[in-house]
């Protein structure tokens, strides 16, 4: 086999490792190294490239020049992430990715959480008028039955049921139809597919993802894995916040869903750092599991540039700093205007930026404006000097990987 080529996985438990500068790789394959996940070594998300100038082409080339250095000789995939449109699944593909995540999150209707019954009746109506379901029949199946998930029996009422077919039935037909193009710009290549719920207003109820479930086995959709989004918070960058032991209740549900349903593996999204949790994660999940990481690797990259040229990571903190007001919007998290507007005298300060939740979220959101649009005092701008750094200290930006994402893994198995 070429391993230069990435192939689809299945159900083995795997664990995505996204790369925003392409420089990464070493450390990710150290990393991952003498342990049982699979690895998704190329990882992007089509927001992700946009926000960092870079095409499938070169995150695939990126993942490619890393495993060739490394004669790593294990099976490795390649995520083509939140994907929303044809053109997306085409590009991608065409770059070599075989796993596809789909992001329904467009037309997800999150007000349905709260709408009053007469709306939720109006909802359904416009629906079938949409051709989402093919008649009014379609809820006797859900009404009619009951599910044994092994850890407890879900049932549907009528309200439970046209909560979640207005929240989700535009999101799961609109899966169905980028399957459709997946399958189409993947004609004799092996694929799989994950779908994400995981970007909603409020976490995904067992009813929820059960409807989501069974509406995908309807239309004919085989996942490899589902992302939903759990109780307590998922920011980015910094450790789980939330009740654990509720955490595991609820995930212990989920995986019991993913069981009955697929089996599928459980995904976990803004997945790094959330070291708290991972030994039960991996516990509840076994090999049903995929977790994704993408920002504490550049983050870990930073670590380099504080101290190894700590005057330009002085310049990118400055920089994040005002940028922070405009690029925090897509974001969930708990850094404030107020902790940025009150630093005062900027100092390379390692613990703060990129030990402590605040000032990694900081840097975090930020990764997008500071590696397309920052410029150094020099002139030059800032990912060049960030690359330069990196370049130029290989040795330690391995090492820093492999501690960091080495952790994840490490405690994912502690279980």
């Amino acid at each position: 086999m070429n391993n230069e080529t990435p192939v689809t996985l299945g159900l083995k438990k795997s664990f995505g490792f996204g790369d925003r500068l392409g420089l990464a790789g070493p450390g990710h394959l150290a990393a991952l190294k003498g342990s049982d996940f699979a690895g998704i070594i190329a990882q992007q998300s089509i927001r992700e490239m946009t926000r960092t100038n870079r095409t499938p082409e070169q995150v695939m080339k990126a993942a490619q020049t890393a495993i060739a250095a490394a004669d790593f000789a294990q099976p490795w995939g390649a995520d083509a992430d939140h994907l929303k449109c044809e053109a997306d699944v085409q590009w991608t593909a065409e770059a070599g990715f075989c796993f596809f995540t789909i992001d329904p999150s467009e037309h997800v209707v999150n007000e349905a959480d709260d709408m009053a019954e007469d709306a939720l009746k109006t909802g359904v109506s416009q629906l079938l008028d949409n051709r989402v379901f093919d008649d009014a029949s379609w809820e006797n199946a859900y009404l009619d039955g009951e599910w044994d998930i092994g850890t407890r029996k879900l049932k549907f009422d009528k309200e439970s049921l046209y909560r979640a077919a207005v929240k989700y039935g535009h999101a799961v037909a609109h899966c169905e139809t980028m399957a459709g193009f997946i399958a189409k710009h993947n004609l004799n290549k092996l694929y799989e597919i994950e779908v994400s719920v995981d970007e909603t207003d409020a976490p995904t109820s067992h009813l929820e993802h059960l409807f989501f479930a069974l509406e995908l086995r309807r239309r004919g959709v085989t996942v490899v894995s589902l992302a939903p989004r759990f109780i307590g918070q998922f920011e980015k960058g910094i450790d789980y916040k939330g009740d654990i032991k509720a955490f595991e209740s609820a995930l212990e549900d989920h995986v019991a869903i993913a069981k009955a349903m697929g089996p599928y593996k459980i995904s976990i999204h803004s997945g790094s750092d959330k070291f708290s949790i991972y030994p039960s994660i991996g516990r509840i999940c076994g090999d049903l599991l995929h977790v994704k990481t993408a920002g504490t690797s550049y983050l870990e990259a930073l670590r380099v540039l504080c101290r190894q040229s700590p005057a330009l990571f002085k310049e990118i903190i400055a920089y994040s700093a005002g940028r922070f007001p405009e690029d925090k919007a897509s974001y969930h998290i708990s850094v404030t205007d107020d902790w940025v507007a009150g630093l005062g005298v900027i100092e390379a300060d390692e613990k703060l930026f990129l030990d402590e939740d605040f000032g990694r979220q900081l840097l975090h959101v930020t990764f997008g404006s500071v590696l397309t649009k920052g410029v150094a005092a020099d002139g030059k701008p800032f990912k060049e000097g960030i690359l330069n750094v990196l370049e130029a200290n290989t040795d330690l930006h391995a090492e820093l990987l492999e501690k960091h994402l080495g952790k994840h893994i490490s405690l994912l198995n502690a279980g």
